[in-house]
This record gives structure tokens, C-alpha cells and sequence, in this order.
């Protein structure tokens, strides 16, 4: 599963699909402060990106990916605005 859920925090592992949006949302919705982990991920869906943008979840882990590292990660930052 490319996405692990630990209580309040979300493993992004690989490549992350459209497949994973639906639990994501359910899983944003549930968690009173949710935290996402994206030093694993290597593809991140826009439906994903989507979600993890209106949601505003902290970061725990920056993502190692060159791409993802430069164009999301600055849109995931505290205080950015999407």
C-alpha cells in the first residue's frame, strides 16, 4: 500500500495513485492533527496534492524527491498559500 497510516501520521511510500485519494480524504477527516510523511514518496497524484492542500496537514517528513522537494514541498510549507 503506498500510503501507511499511523494514528496521526500518513507514510507516503513510492508511488502514490488516485486509488490512495478516497482513503486519504477519509483518513484527513478523521484525525483531529494529522501529519504526513513524504521522504518515501516518489509520484504524488494531483488528486493527492488536492487533498493535502485543502487539508493543510504538517509536514513530518520533506519529500527526498528532486520534483516533489521543489514544487510541493514549498506548497506544503507553513504558511504557504496554494
Amino acid at each position: 500500500m503506498p500510503i501507511r497510516y499511523d494514528d496521526d501520521l500518513a507514510r507516503f511510500e513510492a508511488a502514490c495513485t488516485v486509488d490512495e485519494a478516497l482513503p486519504l480524504a477519509e483518513w484527513l477527516e478523521a484525525t483531529a492533527v494529522p501529519r504526513v510523511d513524504l521522504s518515501a514518496c516518489t509520484e504524488l497524484h494531483t488528486a493527492l496534492l488536492q487533498l493535502l492542500l485543502a487539508a493543510r496537514p504538517a509536514v513530518a517528513g520533506a519529500a527526498a524527491d528532486a520534483f516533489l522537494a521543489r514544487w510541493v514541498g514549498p506548497l506544503l510549507a507553513p504558511g504557504a498559500r496554494s
